[in-house]
């Protein structure tokens, strides 16, 4: 494999009631299921970090599979990157 290099990245993301709710009813459904990889790394965090945190995995994931211009002028209002 070839030298891998890293970066951390922060992005600042507005999101609908709608996307909320979604979310919300994702992370209730996920709870019915502790065994998923969902929930690998997230047992110490808390309805409202994994309810946000699925808000930008949906944001960013249909970002870069489904490349809309407005889309992202909207929903993703900055990006800070910084090489690791």
């Amino acid at each position: 494999m070839t030298n891998l290099r890293s970066v951390q990245t922060t992005f600042k993301l507005t999101f609908t009631d709608d996307q909320y709710e979604n979310a919300k009813i994702y992370v209730e459904d996920m709870k019915k299921h502790p065994k998923r990889v969902f929930w690998i790394g997230k047992n110490d965090k808390s309805d409202e970090e994994l309810i946000l945190s699925q808000i930008a995995h949906r944001i960013l994931s249909g970002f870069y599979n489904n490349y809309d211009p407005y889309f992202a002028r909207i929903q993703i209002q900055s990006m800070q990157n910084q090489t690791l």
